[in-house]
């Protein structure tokens, strides 16, 4: 069973960086599609961007490209994603999630069954 487990998290102001990592267990299988996701209080959860763990193939929301970066690091299981410029609108809660299959039309998050607990990251003015 796969299991995902999200940290890095952490409060910062306007223009700073975060690196949350998603450290995942209980696959290996290299098709399997690992997602980034947020949610702020009272909105629904949006996607952040995905990566494709066998190909490294990355696609990004609108709003996120060029803020944020998608990695792997195969040794340890682990995918990062590296959040710059943060804007105080992109304070939320973060989550990984992970799907058996391609990445490539899979944005929403009822295409992925598996989530992590989430990880807060807090932008302010």
């Amino acid at each position: 069973q796969v299991h995902l487990e999200e940290s890095g998290g952490g409060s910062v102001q306007t223009g700073g960086s975060l690196r949350l990592s998603c450290a995942a267990s209980g696959y290996s299988d290299s098709h399997i599609c690992m997602g980034w996701f947020r949610q702020a209080p009272g909105k629904e959860r949006e996607e952040v961007g995905r990566i494709h763990v066998g190909s490294l193939t990355t696609y990004y929301e609108d709003s996120m490209k060029g803020r944020a970066a998608l990695s792997r690091d195969n040794v340890k299981n682990t995918v990062y994603l590296q959040l710059n410029s943060l804007k105080p609108e992109d304070t939320a809660t973060y989550y990984c999630a992970a799907r058996s299959g391609p990445c490539w039309a899979a944005s929403k998050p009822a295409e992925f069954s598996v989530w992590g607990q989430g990880t807060q990251v807090t932008v302010s003015s």
